[in-house]
């Protein structure tokens, strides 16, 4: 089984993909090929997404039973934990930068005499 979703792709590339698939949702495709053809697929999907993302999944023979890549810009991206693939998310950007300015403030207040350093915990003198 071949599943292919897509968003925000050129109208020309969802031409050509309903041409191979059946497309049950709108940007979602699927049907049933070869590894060859999935390749054929995922260089053309590669070669024409410009703004676009996709995720293909199909039937492996592994652990989860299925596998899957992504292509084009997204928050989601594979990652390999435990022999198994899955998903971490990735934080936008603006998010990125509000954490990244308040760990910074907290920082700089931590210090010598500041109240924060004596409620911190020493891992120090910890045993096994």
């Amino acid at each position: 089984m071949l599943v292919i979703v897509t968003e925000a792709i050129p109208d020309r590339l969802r031409g050509y993909l309903s041409r191979w698939l059946l497309e049950v949702r709108a940007g979602v495709f699927i049907g049933q090929y070869s590894a060859r053809v999935r390749d054929m697929l995922f260089k053309t999907i590669t070669d024409n997404i410009e703004e676009g993302n996709v995720v293909i999944a199909w039937s492996a023979n592994n652990a989860s039973g299925f596998d899957f890549e992504t292509i084009g810009k997204s928050r989601r991206i594979p990652v390999q934990f435990d022999g198994l693939k899955l998903i971490s998310f990735l934080p936008n950007e603006e998010s990125a930068r509000i954490e990244i300015k308040s760990g910074l403030s907290s920082l700089t207040s931590i210090g010598k005499g500041n109240s924060q350093c004596k409620k911190s915990v020493d891992f120090s003198d910890s045993s096994n």
